[in-house]
């Protein structure tokens, strides 16, 4: 069962009340299985950057299949594989905490990514995104 729309705004929408509890301001953005953007949301005053860097954890999260800190811990011991994998996606993949992939039946449907703020402050809101109501 592919995300919906609805899903990804959900996604984003409990990603940034958790920001706002936090006080900080990120961009959440989520992809399909194919990495390809679903929905991004940018929150006022988040850096002009996140949402390019959102949208780049979540495809490396999609694509590869695991969380950022396995991907960090990939592109450490297996640098010429990531690097090659990297040239392999439309945007680049950024390896590091704030992106999760989305499971829906033990399938992996797509991933979300946060960037704006600390990287653990990221994987926070990363994880508010995904949890159920």
């Amino acid at each position: 069962m592919p995300l919906s729309l609805s899903d990804a705004n959900q996604a984003i929408e409990k990603a940034h009340a958790k920001a706002a509890q936090l006080g900080i301001k990120v961009t959440a953005a989520v992809v399909d299985e194919g990495g390809l953007l679903i929905a991004l949301g940018r929150m006022d005053g988040a850096a002009p950057l996140s949402p390019q860097l959102a949208e780049a954890k979540a495809v490396g999260a999609a694509m590869l299949l695991r969380d950022g800190a396995a991907l960090a811990q990939m592109a450490q011991d297996r640098p010429g594989f990531f690097s090659a994998a990297d040239r392999m996606v439309r945007v680049p993949m950024i390896p590091g905490l704030g992106s999760l992939p989305i499971t829906v039946e033990g399938k992996i449907v797509g991933a979300i990514g946060v960037s704006g703020a600390r990287p653990e402050q990221d994987l926070e809101c990363a994880e508010a995104g995904l949890r159920e109501a």
